[in-house]
């Protein structure tokens, strides 16, 4: 077992790494930047360390100061969370070479399943279906040849890019120049790579994803799938498993798919395959190398506890389960809780004056903020996950609604107000919703 983990990360993610860690008997370092020295995590470790101001590129993205964090604390191994450099090969590289531990997949995974290009044609090579597209847009004769044959409209893609970054629809063709241009830039800017991809639009699918854990003697077992169709601006707002549109038999064929393309490649860790599902047809977009933000609705409905699979794999230790042994059981949802206006989406930073968290059987809560606390201004606007898990969905959605009428958060605005809204909405009763439903408050 690892003696010391360092945890690249900060908020409710890092708390759930360091929670999973004190179980596993095993040291942590909290590293935290200037504004987040009286963070929750950092009070819990065993040991902190400052890695900068309160910018993230000065702190929780700072490659070097992590790694000097880890040799002066002696960690032998990292976990990055999700988001900052989680996806980062270079990251992975550099921990590698100072022989310490990055727990997630190889570098070599992250840079492949980085590429949304090479993971379109693993996954078709694979007979994963991929959506309709065209990997070289500098030919602009190929580009309109595409589109006279598939029709508009298409969305274009970075090629690295990630929440809606470089990404354009276009549904004229005199909006195909501009479009091209800007995706081009704004993909340099956000990534350092300015490589797009074109693919056909699907207006009104739903955003399907599968959880797979693999170890590094190639066994690879999914966990069922999440939808994360209730999502504004590519960022998701609600997640629920399992899919009410799924049956079995989609499930099953479409998990052993992605098994198979995950085995070919020698995959190692957590991750998940992202899909968008239309007239009872799966395509293929992009692979998360990481632990989702939304994988605690599939820790309620597997009892897998992700985390500790994420450390067992890093550690080379087989899965001792089979995949017969996967099973579903019961329904979860889970809210995102933001500090932002639930209207305008202005994101809402302070003091935190008064708090109090939903409780009782099937309520489960991941969070990092507290009665005094301050959620700083410099970060994703995330400060809370708000889970729950019944025998049945309508079960569910009944524990969801009366955790957000407890949930009390006072000194900042939160998005509490939207979730009611939404979870109470016909659409999501009947799970009627499609990845455009946050259009309507926009």
């Amino acid at each position: 077992m690892f003696k010391k983990i360092l945890i690249a990360n900060r908020g409710e993610i890092a708390l759930r790494i360091l929670r999973a860690c004190k179980e596993l008997n095993i040291k942590t370092v909290a590293i935290h930047s200037e504004a987040d020295e009286s963070a929750i995590h950092v009070k819990m470790a065993d040991e902190s360390i400052c890695v900068g101001p309160a910018s993230a590129q000065l702190s929780y993205l700072n490659i070097p100061a992590i790694v000097t964090a880890a040799t002066l604390t002696n960690a032998d191994a990292i976990h990055p969370g999700y988001g900052f450099l989680s996806e980062s090969k270079r990251f992975a590289e550099i921990i590698e070479e100072h022989k310490i531990k990055f727990i997630g997949p190889t570098s070599k995974h992250i840079g492949i399943m980085g590429d949304k290009i090479k993971a379109r044609r693993i996954m078709r090579d694979n007979g994963v279906p991929i959506v309709p597209g065209l990997h070289d847009v500098n030919d602009i004769n190929q580009v309109n040849k595409f589109i006279d044959e598939i029709g508009l409209p298409i969305i274009i893609k970075a090629a690295s890019g990630g929440g809606g970054k470089g990404m354009r629809i276009v549904k004229k063709n005199n909006e195909l120049k501009n479009a091209l241009g800007s995706a081009k830039i704004e993909a340099k800017k956000s990534f350092n790579n300015d490589i797009l991809y074109i693919e056909k639009f699907i207006s009104t699918p739903k955003h399907i994803e599968i959880q797979i854990l693999a170890d590094a003697h190639g066994n690879v077992l999914t966990l069922g799938e999440r939808d994360c169709s209730i999502q504004r601006k590519h960022q998701k707002l609600i997640e629920e498993c399992p899919s009410l549109c799924l049956e079995e038999n989609e499930r099953q064929e479409i998990s052993e798919l992605c098994r198979k393309a995950m085995m070919s490649i020698g995959y190692e860790g957590v991750g998940t395959l992202e899909f968008l599902y239309d007239n009872k047809k799966f395509y293929f977009m992009e692979m998360n190398t990481r632990l989702q933000v939304e994988h605690p609705i599939t820790e309620m409905v597997t009892q897998i506890d992700l985390v500790k699979e994420q450390i067992f794999a890093a550690l080379g230790e087989k899965i001792t389960k089979k995949q017969d042994d996967i099973l579903l059981k019961g329904h979860a949802i889970e809210c995102r809780i933001n500090a932002e206006h639930p209207e305008t989406f202005i994101p809402s930073p302070g003091n935190i004056k008064q708090y109090y968290q939903p409780g009782g059987l099937g309520i489960r809560v991941d969070s990092s903020i507290y009665q005094g606390c301050s959620v700083p201004p410099y970060y994703d606007s995330l400060i809370a996950k708000l889970i729950t898990y019944a025998d049945n969905r309508e079960d569910c959605i009944k524990k969801m609604k009366r955790a957000l009428e407890e949930y009390i958060i006072v000194g900042v605005d939160t998005n509490i107000q939207l979730h009611q809204k939404i979870i109470q909405s016909d659409e999501f009763i009947t799970g009627n919703y499609y990845i455009n439903y946050m259009s309507r408050f926009d």
